[in-house]
């Protein structure tokens, strides 16, 4: 059965099961992590170690398993084997001893490259189930599902660990079951010429969007420690509900205007939101007003970047080639700005001035959107002519009928 542009229902429900799945078990299995380094006693090189593993072992596995999945063409197999291997995992995890340095490092490696070595296949499988005048809005739809999915399941009265743990393999473990059963016929296998890594990073069009979108993981994410030292943990908290939904809303919202007036656009009105609103911050720091109105501009930013840069772009910027690395590369920056984020986040607290920090957040932010006025829109400009052409048309007749 196809919807009205041709794409496969079973298909986009497919990949509805297989991305929601996937980035809820992440993000679960992260805030475990978190509790489980809480409760631990390590030194910071201990911890360190922790989150080098986790991350690194994300993005080297993701880097691996884009070229495993090019060489083998066939995305499904690949998959299955993937979503099992991401259950085993956390079902390995009930049965370790977190007193034990050598656990923490298991359980965080196990975390890190189950996750990292399917995702860019499984973004690559969306990509390739949509085509690029309905690609925003899928991609808004399934992000605003794994948003709703993760606060459900964060919200779960469960404060024992090892249930927890039952809870995240039996999620995985469900979420194998659902894709066999509605996995798309055939083989999914690949086509069209498979980019090297080298010649995506050569190709200018890549390049004018991965960099903003690196610029502002950098400036968010070691940006945030300051803010939580700053505000208390109270306040963060009532911020982290209200940009939650904001981030939701937005990530629907903004894939439904990426289709209808380009991507570009979308993408530069984030920046410059979220760009006022930490130069507000560096010129007001002290005023409750400020920190509310960057709350709702952060908010509306991530749930435009999410959308765009995690779901949509690099699929686009891709065209008819496999886009497994291209997914793989556009996800390094955001694995990267989480470390240091962990990492240098207390040294930055004890050394950066509060005004200075929100004032160069501001201005990198704003100079990260000079390379995207050189970006060329990735939407097709035809369908952009028949978008602009239909609205004029519907005013037309508006007009007519209210003067005849």
């Amino acid at each position: 059965m196809l919807n009205k542009t041709g794409i496969s229902i079973r298909n986009i429900l497919t990949n509805i099961v297989l991305l929601a799945n996937a980035f809820i078990w992440y993000l679960y299995a992260f805030n475990i992590l978190i509790e489980i380094l809480n409760n631990a006693e390590l030194t910071f090189f201990g911890v360190v170690m922790v989150w080098v593993i986790n991350f690194a072992g994300a993005a080297i596995f993701a880097l691996v398993g884009a070229v495993l999945t090019s060489k083998l063409g066939k995305r499904i197999p690949f998959l299955l084997i993937w979503i099992l291997l991401g259950a085993i995992s956390s079902f390995i995890s009930i049965f370790l001893d977190f007193s034990s340095q050598t656990s923490l490092f298991l359980v965080s490696f196990l975390f890190g490259s189950t996750f990292g070595l399917g995702m860019p296949t499984a973004m690559a499988f969306f990509s390739d189930a949509t085509v690029s005048e309905n690609r925003g809005r899928m991609g808004g739809i399934i992000f605003f599902s794994i948003g709703l999915g993760a606060f459900l399941l964060g919200i779960l009265p469960i404060t024992d660990l090892t249930m927890k743990l039952v809870i995240l393999t039996a999620w995985r473990g469900l979420g194998l079951v659902f894709f066999y059963i509605i996995k798309p016929l055939g083989s999914y296998s690949e086509k069209g010429h498979v980019s090297s890594y080298f010649s995506i990073l050569s190709q200018r069009s890549f390049l004018l969007y991965f960099i903003p979108w690196t610029m502002f993981c950098m400036v968010n994410q070691t940006s945030a420690p300051i803010i939580i030292n700053l505000l208390g943990v109270d306040f963060v908290q009532l911020s982290a509900a209200i940009e939650g939904a904001l981030i939701g809303a937005f990530a629907i919202i903004s894939g439904f205007l990426a289709d209808m007036v380009g991507r570009k656009r979308v993408v530069i009105a984030g920046f410059v939101m979220l760009g006022v609103g930490y130069a507000i911050l560096g010129i007001y720091p002290q005023s409750s007003l400020s920190w509310y109105f960057y709350t709702i501009a952060d908010g509306v930013a991530w749930g435009i970047f999410y959308a765009l840069f995690l779901m949509i772009l690099w699929g686009d910027l891709a065209y008819s080639a496999p886009s497994e690395k291209y997914y793989a590369i556009g996800g390094l920056p955001y694995l990267l700005s989480n470390f240091l984020k962990f990492v240098i986040g207390s040294y930055l607290i004890q050394t950066v001035h509060l005004e200075t920090i929100f004032s160069l957040a501001g201005f990198f932010l704003f100079l990260a959107v000079i390379p995207l006025l050189y970006a060329s829109e990735t939407l097709p400009e035809k369908k952009l002519k028949e978008r602009e052409l239909k609205t004029y048309v519907e005013k037309a007749k508006k007009i007519k009928e209210k003067y005849t």
